[in-house]
């Protein structure tokens, strides 16, 4: 009778006590956006700029290296930072890449561990992607979109016509993601945003099965940034080989070519029940329901775009 009512009680307790880890979770990964947001104050303050995104005329073939890199003193990191030749591309620096930064880690994220790449090098993924806009983030050479963060272009504060506090800035993103690459559409014209994801399954491409945003140090969208193609935790379903996968979407990878331009679908994805923690460019931090309607999404995801926004 006594092991009966422990059973009974353990089994009670049980849901009250994982609630309460992962609202602590929750709170943590809060936390982690608002450190983020400080040092994108101080980097602007310092440098009368928002970092870009990344640099692509520097490197040949490739894009480096991320806003995450470029915050790292303004992030408790400096000494990681000392570590990094910005003018060396990021295979020739293993002992960064593999680094892993507390900070850009949610504590209930499952995958929190190294990514080999190859036989000798070692990625360490990230859960918090930079805004970059909607769906095209790159026109060789330049970075374009309707985002904060470009690719060889720093924004400024007067860039943000929308106001800072209706302007996404990072939000929430899956460790390990499966992703479609280097389909190579276009080849001329463009792709209009897609309404729905089967439009973007549709495209042809490479599978990748884990390793979207696992190189907090890469630059492409597709590893350190997010688009608001769809509201947040929509699922992007891919079947391959009898499994269907949720899946991110990159046209071309940046860097990859010097004509064709890069479509993005990575959406915004969170182990945390209902919805993901996102930063505005105010410095604010707040949950953002599933349910948000995909028109105050994209709103939020622009600078410029001279939206009415109702959440």
């Amino acid at each position: 009778m006594v092991i009966a009512i422990i059973a009974i009680l353990i089994g009670l307790l049980l849901p009250a006590v994982q609630k309460v880890r992962e609202a602590a979770a929750r709170m943590k990964c809060q936390n982690n956006l608002k450190q983020i947001g400080l040092a994108l104050h101080n980097y602007e303050s310092s440098n009368s700029t928002y970092p870009p995104l990344g640099d692509y005329t520097q490197f040949s073939g490739t894009v480096y290296w991320s806003v995450h890199a470029r915050l790292l003193p303004y992030c408790e990191q400096d000494n990681l930072h000392r570590l990094i030749d910005f003018t060396v591309p990021i295979a020739a620096q293993p002992g960064v890449a593999k680094v892993r930064v507390p900070y850009l880690i949610c504590p209930s994220e499952p995958n929190d561990r190294e990514r080999p790449d190859g036989p000798t090098f070692v990625h360490y993924p990230n859960n918090y992607g930079a805004n970059a806009g909607e769906w095209q983030t790159f026109a060789p050479p330049a970075g374009v979109g309707t985002g904060v963060f470009l690719l060889n272009r720093p924004t400024r504060v007067g860039d943000m016509t929308d106001g800072l506090s209706n302007t996404l800035g990072f939000a929430e993103v899956k460790a390990f993601t499966p992703y479609i690459r280097d389909g190579g559409q276009p080849a001329t014209g463009g792709l209009p945003t897609p309404t729905t994801p089967a439009q973007v399954t549709a495209y042809p491409g490479e599978f990748k099965v884990d390793s979207g945003h696992t190189e907090w140090v890469d630059a492409r969208v597709h590893q350190t940034g997010f688009t608001t193609t769809f509201p947040p935790n929509t699922v992007v379903p891919y079947t391959t080989g009898g499994t269907t996968y949720d899946v991110d979407f990159n046209s071309t990878r940046e860097g990859r070519s010097t004509v064709l331009p890069t479509y993005a679908s990575v959406t915004s994805r969170s182990r945390h029940t209902g919805g993901v923690n996102a930063l505005r460019m105010d410095g604010s931090v707040s949950f953002v329901r599933n349910a948000i309607s995909l028109a105050s999404w994209r709103a939020l995801g622009t600078r410029a775009g001279g939206e009415v926004i109702s959440e």
